[in-house]
């Protein structure tokens, strides 16, 4: 497994590890040397264990509410009075919303989070401003969908509650008791060069240290063999630590409560904290499972326990993603149970035929029209019998034809995957996919989950559309992401690019309520809903901005090209951590040399969004600057940043 990750799938860094009743019986993994030879991995280097972090905090409200400073189903208000939202219905919120991604939270605040070798914490200590503006895109409780705002409110109640930070609770609750020697926070002092490095297509030498500074949903840092020791804690063989009642009520299936997608076989099934509390397939071996997976930029891992058999496995990588890791830790963690005795086979993986065509009924005509999804609307249309899908979950599952197959679902070429309608509880209709995803090496993933819901047509007046008319096509650049940011390593992260649907009246899966406002439009469980925002727009000095998702965005027409002289200076403007610039076709091919303040940096790309280089993490203040390229230049609010622009000598 570890050979097919680090040869197929981008991962640098491999380590898992096994514990069964106590001991480790199996540790080991894979790490890139300096020249590029894989090699046997250190057991205590440390990985970023991204959102498995949220078990961490999890059961650090549990242990409050063990020793009865908090009860999870009472109003977070009475923990956090300062908590606002612009939605009135904030105060139903409890503890246990949060937990189990019912809170109605719209998702995430990513701003100034994942930094490189920063530990600055504006992205937690503005969170309560962020939410005291925002509006909740459902009832609290109404359905499931991955929240991570609340696991940072979570991290915000656990402080308020102990008097003590996060980082001191985890320290003296988890790591003391335990003997955990390798599980950090970015805020801890330690040894960086423990970290596993983390590397990057086209920047030679290993990044900076990531710092996720938003411990409770993704910040810790550990090893697999020291997570498979908290995994102990989670499954309630710690008692002195975490009740077992408590261990025991985060496996519960919390999913159930809401709207959620009808099949039993997924890999998703929210307990407290936990990914899913029966994950598939050990239920068709008559095991109990959970799972925790977790993602930040650069790292990645997942965590499986086997709670009434005191077994666990985690499984971390420097690159790929956790899906992969946790398909891999599935199969690894099976054929253990096989060679330990526990299960007497693996089961065979599914099989599939290309699909046969049925006649599709006439009622079926009535579930085509305008879906949308979180940043994106799309018709839905049947002819003949058949479907045209894109590329779904992140390009797993391929662009390609449904054909209708009968008990009114469709079918994709493959077999694997099979397209549905469900008219739901909460008077919306969505559409269902069920899905066995092949991950070549690596194994098989069976998902379920709703990929959009049916909107109803929204007209507008004519001057709402002539101005959103105006905008379609248009990407909006972030201006408040500091310079040494992870997200600057893909332009996508902190760019906007509007699509208008002018029919329906929506725009990115937003709702048009007039010429400057959009508001979310999608409610959907599991994770599609997740990460909603909204559009709002405003105009200064002739420029157009965009607020959404906590950021700032700068209209492209605002995107000036880089000045081609010689010599010029960029100044940083107060209101924004950066500036963008265009390349002209004048200024390619040649070598742009940056003098950089203290902390100020600069970012180059091709026309494609391909890196060229980010100074923050390859140290080097000097590009060739690509065709129909992009720059960014950032810093300290009036940091000045001297260019020069040589020509590329030929030899």
């Amino acid at each position: 497994m570890a050979q097919a990750l680090m040869d197929n799938y981008g991962v640098t860094g491999v380590q898992y590890a096994i514990r069964d009743s106590g001991e480790i019986v199996l540790s080991g993994g894979l790490t890139l040397d300096d020249s590029g030879s894989k090699q046997e991995i250190d057991r205590n280097s440390m990985f970023g264990i991204g959102s498995v972090s949220k078990m961490y905090v999890t059961a650090s409200a549990m242990m409050l509410a063990d020793s009865g400073k908090i009860d999870i189903d009472r109003p977070l208000t009475d923990y956090i009075p300062d908590f606002r939202m612009a939605d009135e219905r904030y105060k139903m919120i409890t503890t246990r919303m949060l937990m189990n991604h019912s809170a109605g939270l719209y998702g995430s605040h990513y701003k100034n989070s994942m930094l490189l070798g920063d530990n600055d914490a504006q992205n937690y200590e503005q969170l309560l401003n962020n939410l005291s503006v925002q509006q909740l895109k459902s009832d609290p409780g109404e359905y499931s969908v991955y929240a991570n705002d609340g696991f940072q409110l979570l991290e915000l109640l656990v402080e308020r509650v102990s008097g003590m930070s996060y980082s001191d609770f985890l320290d003296r609750n988890f790591s003391k008791p335990l003997s955990l020697s390798y599980t950090k926070t970015p805020m801890n002092e330690f040894d960086r060069a423990q970290l596993e490095p983390i590397h990057f297509p086209g920047i030679e030498q290993a990044l900076p240290p990531e710092n996720a500074n938003i411990l409770g949903t993704g910040g810790l840092y550990a090893t697999a063999e020291e997570l498979t020791k908290v995994s102990e804690l989670l499954s309630g063989k710690h008692p002195e630590l975490l009740s077992k009642a408590s261990a025991e009520a985060m496996l519960q299936p919390e999913y159930r409560k809401g709207v959620w997608v009808p099949d039993t076989k997924n890999v998703f099934g929210y307990g407290l904290g936990w990914d899913s509390v029966d994950l598939d397939p050990f239920g068709d071996y008559g095991i109990r499972a959970a799972t925790k997976g977790g993602d930040t930029i650069m790292y990645h891992s997942a965590l499986i326990t086997l709670p009434d058999d005191d077994i666990s496995i985690a499984f971390l990588t420097s690159g790929g993603s956790s899906i992969f890791n946790t398909t891999a830790a599935t199969n690894v963690l099976l054929e253990y149970l096989k060679q330990s005795g526990r299960i007497s086979k693996i089961l065979p993986e599914a099989n599939f035929e290309k699909p046969v065509k049925q006649d599709m009924p006439k009622k079926m005509n009535d579930y085509e029209g305008l879906y949308g999804t979180v940043g994106e609307t799309r018709r839905i249309s049947f002819k003949e019998g058949k479907i045209s899908m894109p590329v779904l979950m992140s390009g797993m599952i391929p662009e390609q034809n449904y054909i209708y197959t009968g008990n009114n679902e469709f079918t994709s070429e493959d077999g694997r995957t099979v397209l549905g309608f469900d008219e739901q509880t909460n008077g919306h209709t969505y559409m269902r996919i069920r899905s066995h995803i092949e991950i070549p090496g690596i194994g098989q993933a069976r998902m379920a989950f709703y990929e959009a819901q049916k909107l109803e047509d929204n007209p507008l007046d004519e001057a709402t559309a002539a101005a959103w008319s105006k905008r379609d096509g248009r990407t909006y650049y972030a201006v408040d992401e500091k310079i040494n940011s992870l997200f600057y390593l893909a332009p996508s992260f902190l760019t906007k690019k509007i699509a208008f649907e002018k029919e329906g009246g929506y725009a990115n899966g937003t709702k048009i309520e007039s010429a400057d406002r959009a508001v979310n439009a999608v409610e959907i469980p599991v994770m599609n809903g997740r990460d909603a925002f909204d559009l709002e727009f405003s105009r200064q000095d002739g420029i157009e901005y965009l607020q959404a998702d906590g950021r700032t965005y700068i209209s492209e027409d605002a995107v000036t090209p880089l000045y081609t002289g010689r010599m010029s200076k960029i100044t940083i403007p107060a209101s924004g951590s950066v500036r963008w610039f265009k390349i002209p076709a004048s200024a390619a091919g040649r070598t742009l040399k940056v003098d950089l303040p203290q902390d100020a940096g600069f970012v180059v790309y091709k026309a494609d969004g391909t890196l060229v280089n980010l100074s923050a993490a390859s140290g080097s203040n000097t590009a060739i600057l690509p065709e129909d390229g992009l720059v960014v230049f950032g810093g300290q609010a009036g940091d000045v940043l001297k260019v020069r622009l040589e020509k590329v000598m030929k030899k």
